[in-house]
């Protein structure tokens, strides 16, 4: 199943990162994963919210370039060697990672691995001919 991820471009100067939290927060938007990616420029957001769409509707309404996107969110067992079993079950699928990020703090021992491949299709269906849990879209909202 995939999750929606929101990727909101921000300029690099002081203060914006500021300004995109404090607009979702004022709007009741919580974030269970980021990631930011950089150049001297701008950057990239990248979040995993409880509501997607109001944040992408409320971020575009705040003159930020916005957009929405299918990411897979995998359960990982949070040991030495956890990410790698999954990581080359989707080679096996030649399936490429175009970018992932990370969270642990998850119960009984494992962590969630966000992903963006080449072919989210043929991941989800490597990963779930290999029994590896992705979670939906409901459950990683609440994380």
């Amino acid at each position: 199943m995939v999750v929606k991820q929101i990727s909101v471009f921000v300029e690099n100067v002081p203060g914006k990162l500021v300004e995109v939290s404090q607009i979702l927060g004022e709007n009741g938007i919580d974030m269970s994963a980021l990631s930011l990616a950089d150049s001297s420029d701008f950057g990239i957001l990248r979040l995993i919210v409880n509501d997607p769409d109001k944040a992408y509707q409320i971020l575009r309404e705040h003159a930020f370039v916005v957009k929405q996107s299918d990411v897979i969110a995998v359960v990982i067992d949070d040991r030495p060697g956890g990410l790698t079993s999954v990581l080359q079950i989707i080679a096996n699928a030649k399936v490429s990672v175009e970018y992932m990020y990370a969270f642990v703090g998850g119960k009984d021992g494992h962590a969630v691995v966000v992903l963006r491949t080449d072919n989210q299709e043929a991941a989800l269906k490597a990963l779930e001919d290999n029994h590896v849990s992705t979670l939906d879209p409901k459950d990683i909202y609440r994380l």
